[in-house]
């Protein structure tokens, strides 16, 4: 039995083909996978408003786009040393790519699928770009491990970088419904907001020091929730009170990868020392745990829309979605 079954709190996932589902009694959370080309390491996912699913192929220099109905998937080519680890869908409805590979944003249009590059500043270097989001305005934010984060113009193309105070380790950025942004450091060890109008960030410390702030994600409150890769939490921070709150993830040696919280203000969050992914209910205090049937799945982001939480396996070549109920 695993750490997590041994907690009592782990719902079976149960593979009956390519895009087969199986729905759990225990939490009415049905779950549906389905098979991506062989080598694409599908990093980063967003479902998109026709229905479709968007995925980075990150090992084969492409956009995925997948059809649920059907299990057919198509690949629109980046560029030649195109790695593309995030993608998120605009207010324009077309993807937008963060891609290191290219040290560039992409987009490609949802419609045409044609590929346009927003290429950082020449003077950059290397950014390690990671994820993106769009503030009240829809301006697009970026973030760069490599010690940066930015934005892009979507109107007049204008990409511009800032140093991020700390140096090395921006990752996840997410934005709240009225328009603010934070981004998370995973080496760092901090969050941050931006002033979307300077472009100035004020950092923010989590209680628990060298906690690997890996991705952020807010709730219906303006709350950030936030996951943390070193210390096995999953952590919020309140900016109206200015405080914070912590749980550690279920299991022996968790590591908290992304977070994602549902319009119904569950907060979900992937876990590589578990190899699942995990629903919490902030009344309750309690976690559900899903594990998957693919040893090292690795989910590295979840993203969804209403009744559905979407999650790469990147390990596994797979996508996988939960449906879910009332709670």
């Amino acid at each position: 039995m695993t750490n997590l079954g041994r907690i009592g709190l782990v719902a079976l996932i149960l593979t009956l083909a390519p895009w087969s589902a199986f729905a759990t009694s225990e939490n009415s959370v049905e779950i549906q996978t389905y098979d991506v080309p062989a080598g694409a390491h599908p990093h980063d996912v967003a479902p998109a408003p026709d229905g479709s699913v968007w995925y980075t192929a990150q090992h084969q220099e492409a956009l995925g786009r997948l059809d649920p109905k059907t299990g057919a998937t198509k690949h629109i080519h980046l560029g030649a040393g195109s790695r593309p680890h995030g993608v998120i869908v605009g207010p324009d409805g077309h993807a937008w790519v963060t891609d290191g590979g290219l040290n560039a944003i992409v987009r490609v249009n949802a419609q045409s699928e044609k590929v346009g590059v927003f290429p950082l500043p020449a003077d950059t270097g290397y950014a390690n770009l990671n994820t993106a989001a769009f503030d009240a305005n829809g301006i697009l934010w970026f973030t760069g491990q490599s010690g940066v984060y930015g934005r892009v113009d979507p109107a007049s193309g204008e990409v511009t970088v800032s140093q991020a105070e700390r140096g090395r380790g921006p990752y996840g950025i997410s934005a709240t419904r009225d328009g603010r942004v934070f981004y998370a450091s995973l080496a760092g060890s901090h969050i941050a907001e931006i002033d979307t109008a300077t472009g100035a960030t004020t950092l923010i410390e989590p209680p628990t020091a060298r906690q690997g702030a890996r991705r952020v994600w807010p709730d219906s409150r303006g709350r950030i929730w936030v996951s943390e890769w070193n210390s096995g939490q999953l952590s919020v921070f309140d900016p109206a009170a200015k405080t914070w709150r912590s749980w550690k993830l279920p299991g022996d040696r968790p590591q908290t990868y992304a977070v994602y919280v549902d319009e119904t203000d569950a907060v979900w969050v992937s876990d590589f020392g578990a190899n699942a992914v995990l629903r919490f209910d902030p009344v309750s205090e309690r976690f559900e745990a899903f594990e998957s049937p693919r040893r090292g799945a690795r989910v590295r982001q979840l993203l969804g829309r209403e009744g559905e939480v979407w999650a790469p396996e990147s390990g596994a070549d797979k996508l996988v979605v939960y449906r879910y109920g009332s709670r």
